[in-house]
């Protein structure tokens, strides 16, 4: 028997993914129930405030994973261009793998529903502001100076959303190889003139 917990993970999880898949609007509570093989009862159980606290701990999951794999990725690079370079490119290949068909589990949260909950809008909030920060004091441990790795990481951060759209609507990888080399480069500039 599934504990509790493992449910609610599974729900998540689902909730995650049928939001970089179709949006927020277009996800269904049964749907979730479906994807995750919960029981229908979970539901209400685990988000008794249903379809936004839903969303809202799935941002969250998204945002521990994307700090969780920037701190990873640092560790492995020499410098901020390489952190650039590698978080842009795994970005880019998942977006192969999954045949153009997964974006973001944040931005839906954004442009469909905005500040018309303050809960989730709140949470798109949190979630990037995190994930900029994360970036940015990995590019000072690289070398760039605070005020370099902030926009840096703002810039990357937005290439990378960018190129997420522009990708699924074109079936095509060439949004992320630009954006790559455009912050690599810039990266590259940063750290060199820190120095």
């Amino acid at each position: 028997m599934a504990r509790r917990s493992d449910t609610k993970q599974r729900m998540v999880g689902a909730a995650r993914q049928l939001i970089r898949e179709h949006g927020y609007n277009s996800m269904a509570l049964s749907d979730v129930v479906e994807r995750s093989a919960s029981p229908r009862g979970s539901l209400y159980y685990h988000f008794p405030q249903g379809k936004v606290q839903m969303a809202t701990e799935a941002a969250e999951a998204h945002t521990r994973e994307q700090v969780d794999l920037i701190n990873q990725l640092a560790g492995q690079a020499a410098t901020a261009e390489d952190l650039v370079r590698a978080y842009i490119d795994l970005a880019r290949d998942n977006m192969q793998v999954s045949g153009y068909g997964r974006g973001c589990a944040i931005a839906p949260l954004v442009i469909e529903v905005g500040e018309s909950s303050e809960e989730l809008a709140a949470a798109s909030r949190r979630a990037y502001f995190l994930i900029i920060e994360t970036l940015a004091l990995q590019f000072v441990v690289l070398g760039a100076d605070n005020a370099s790795a902030r926009e840096l990481a703002h810039a990357t951060l937005a290439g990378v959303q960018g190129a997420m759209v522009t990708s699924r609507a074109l079936h095509s990888l060439e949004p992320f190889n630009a954006v790559r080399d455009a912050m690599a480069s810039r990266a590259h500039a940063l750290t060199v003139s820190s120095d």
